[in-house]
């Protein structure tokens, strides 16, 4: 199976094109107030209308409100729903909605981890690395996607350090802080696909 690509915290026609035509699998919209990459949920609706059939819409949280979710819910409905491990226990989300638990560099690993889990950084979207040593025995277990510090230049190495399921990148591909940079998205897509091919060939 083929690494899954996911470009995070998207707020622009132009950038979601740019990651849908490089062949993204999954685009990322932040539902987090103090987040520069946070949305209105009726503003990721309009936005995600673009977005092919087969390409995930992940709705991105941090310590949400269940009011926050059911709004998000009621206005934009995502197929998957990305949160730190810890919110799930309190969250209602209906059956349909995948869940991405988020586990984080320096936090003990989880005994028997779920099929799915992003792997970040302590803080997220401050362009700081994951730990990959970590990372990479997590993934033996389960479907890692990685995230954490990764840009056009490193993504290779984490692929070959890691064998992950899958990379999420947000950060890395800004021209500035929240703003996203078509061309950094085309970059990062290619180097992730090039050495993918190369691990798996």
């Amino acid at each position: 199976m083929s690494l899954l690509v996911k470009i995070c915290g998207m707020a622009t026609d132009e950038a979601i094109n740019a990651a849908v035509a490089a062949g993204a699998d999954a685009i990322g919209f932040v539902f987090h107030g103090p987040s520069l990459r946070s949305v209105e949920p009726l503003r990721a609706a309009t936005l995600a209308g673009s977005i092919p059939a087969g390409i995930l819409r992940v709705a991105v949280t941090l310590h949400p409100s269940q009011a926050l979710v059911d709004r998000v819910l009621a206005e934009f409905l995502p197929d998957v729903w990305q949160s730190d491990a810890v919110d799930f226990e309190a969250l209602h989300l209906p059956p349909t909605i995948t869940c991405w638990p988020v586990w984080r560099s320096g936090a003990s690993s989880p005994e028997t981890p779920p099929p799915r889990l992003l792997f970040e950084a302590a803080e997220s979207g401050a362009g700081a690395r994951a730990d990959w040593t970590a990372a990479a025995r997590l993934a033996k277990y389960c479907g890692l996607i990685l995230g954490g510090g990764l840009d056009a230049a490193n993504v290779g190495a984490a692929i070959a350090a890691v064998r992950p399921y899958g990379v999420d990148v947000s950060s890395g591909v800004e021209r500035e802080p929240g703003v996203k940079d078509p061309a950094m998205i085309r970059a990062f897509i290619k180097a992730a696909r090039t050495a993918d091919q190369g691990v798996t060939s």
